[in-house]
């Protein structure tokens, strides 16, 4: 094939990859491809799935001593068992999760940030849907205890719960930081840290998820979090924003009153 026959191909390829839709094109198209991607480039989640697969015997040892242990004190407490039924179901529990999400999202909508709007719709939506997919190919069962204090349906790699958690409290924060106070921010840091960790607890605690559920819902929703993030990025980019970090938000121009700017007045 000689080089002038190929120069269409190239032109189009080209075209593919950039987009002559400008930058809400671009940024729609990694959302997409990055959401996709997310189970490929999930390295971590990936190891993880591996070893519950594999049955690998150190992981089943702490699996089943972790559960053993925490099961007999929960028969010793029926009190406390009520306590993490509350805590996993209502506090921390995925409604409430997502309905923080989505009072979230229509809010932006209201301050006109469409594009942070489509990238916490888009991460809570696809950590959902991802997360579903993988149990019902791995196909897990949840642990048999005796005398059970807690039933949960469906399969149990990874844990619904601690995905949900972990995407949602990342979607808050990432959100919502550059509202609060420089000197206030290590208080949200502080509430989502309890918050990822206290659901895993309560499923662990409850007999109805192994730890290692827990570590590979908590793993596959950084996934998310990572793929999705990394688009709205390349989005800031494109427009001639400063790439971000964690501690500042996602986008910190929420606080302006003209967050984004609208399509046409893009830097090029």
């Amino acid at each position: 094939m000689t080089e002038r026959s190929t120069r269409p191909w190239r032109r189009r390829l080209g075209r593919l990859v950039t987009g002559h839709g400008g930058p809400d094109a671009r940024f729609g198209a990694r959302l997409l491809a990055g959401t996709a991607l997310t189970a490929l480039a999930a390295v971590p989640f990936s190891l993880a799935l591996v070893l519950v697969e594999s049955h690998w015997s150190p992981l089943h040892r702490l699996d089943q001593g972790v559960a053993e242990r925490l099961h007999r004190s929960a028969l010793e407490h029926p009190a406390w068992v009520r306590v993490l039924d509350f805590l996993t179901h209502v506090v921390w529990g995925p409604a409430t999760m997502r309905i923080l999400v989505a009072a979230v999202v229509v809010w932006l909508l209201w301050r006109r940030a469409f594009r942070l709007a489509a990238w916490a719709a888009v991460t809570a939506i696809a950590g959902g849907l991802l997360g579903l997919l993988v149990k019902n190919v791995v196909e897990r069962a949840r642990p048999h205890l005796p005398d059970p204090v807690s039933q949960a349906p469906g399969f149990s790699f990874p844990s619904g719960h601690a995905m949900t958690a972990m995407t949602s409290c990342a979607v808050l924060l990432l959100v919502l930081l550059p509202l609060v106070p420089r000197a206030w921010r290590p208080l949200p840091w502080a509430l989502a840290a309890v918050s990822v960790l206290g659901v895993g607890y309560t499923r662990i605690a409850l007999g109805v998820h192994w730890v290692s559920d827990v570590v590979g819902g908590w793993l596959l929703g950084i996934a998310v979090v990572t793929a999705t993030t990394l688009a709205f990025e390349a989005w800031r980019g494109d427009i001639g924003r400063p790439r971000t970090t964690p501690a500042e938000g996602l986008e910190p121009e929420i606080t302006t009153e003209d967050p984004e700017p609208a399509v046409g007045s893009e830097s090029r």
